[in-house]
């Protein structure tokens, strides 16, 4: 496991909520790791401290049973669009779709099989559906959690909820679990449209996606989008996020940053009414 982390901090700083920001594999590997940035609410500013990477998910279930008191902000999503879920008779909650989907579904192919049928059934254009919450902000359209190909979101459902309802997390809106280790929904594409628009940062080491991602580090230091928080970080985490070309570092951080601004609003700063089988992504507007 390898760890770029902050200067010694401060003295006399005593955080008492530890936040996470997680960019998610459903296969992590030396090469592609899940990337976990870690921080906390430093007088007004959001400090951050380390980035982890864990290269498998055993590693991810240990980081889920760290004692809390802390929240995490996780870049997979929480639940599936309604109309799938109720097609399929999969139950009324994220917790309950979840445990019936691998119980019918005991792979991922096996998922991503289930899904297929389903869609081929469908006419063009209506067979990767999206959750209201994905299409919520507009110019920003997440991908769908049906999709299992290319961008692999629906493998990282399967993975992802089944292992924070098995760790015994409390889920917002959606699960009660440990008071004390709080997950949301993060969404890294979110924050990179307020910074950059549709500049591309990610999965390249051309000179132009590392100036992109050089803008975003320094939009984030100033506080450049709605939530209002200004990033502190250390030189080396800084190069570390500029250098990352696969921008892994820099959308854990994104999720950080969606961890603590839920953190200082009342009930994580979701909407009263959500979706309990489709979940809702921190920090996107209420429709």
């Amino acid at each position: 496991m390898h760890t770029v982390s902050a200067a010694t901090p401060e003295p006399g700083v005593a955080p008492t909520l530890q936040l996470l920001g997680v960019d998610f594999s459903c296969a992590p590997s030396r090469r592609k790791p899940i990337t976990v940035a870690r921080g906390h609410i430093d007088r007004g500013l959001l400090r951050l401290l380390d980035v982890e990477s864990l290269p498998t998910l055993q590693a991810f279930e240990q980081l889920l049973q760290r004692p809390g008191p802390w929240l995490g902000a996780f870049d997979f999503p929480f639940g599936l669009p309604r109309a799938f879920v109720d097609a399929q008779q999969l139950g009324s909650h994220s917790a309950t779709v979840i445990a019936e989907l691998q119980r019918r579904c005991p792979t991922r192919m096996d998922w991503r099989r289930l899904v297929d049928a389903w869609g081929n059934a469908r006419p063009a254009g209506q067979r990767l559906l999206h959750r209201r919450c994905d299409t919520a902000m507009p110019g920003v359209r997440s991908t769908s959690p049906l999709q299992t190909r290319y961008v692999p979101v629906g493998f990282m459902y399967y993975e992802g909820l089944s292992r924070l309802l098995a760790a015994g997390l409390t889920l917002p809106r959606l699960h009660a679990g440990d008071p004390a280790r709080l997950a949301v929904e993060g969404y890294p594409g979110l924050l990179a449209f307020e910074l950059v628009g549709r500049r591309s940062y990610k999965n390249s080491p051309l000179p132009d996606r590392l100036i992109t991602r050089k803008d975003m580090v320094e939009r984030l230091e100033q506080g450049r989008t709605r939530l209002g928080l200004r990033l502190k970080l250390g030189h080396a985490l800084r190069e570390s996020l500029v250098d990352d070309a696969s921008g892994d570092r820099l959308d854990a951080v994104l999720c950080l940053l969606q961890a603590a601004w839920c953190a200082l609003q009342p009930a994580q700063g979701l909407p009263a009414e959500v979706d309990t089988v489709e979940g809702w992504i921190a920090t996107m507007p209420a429709l």
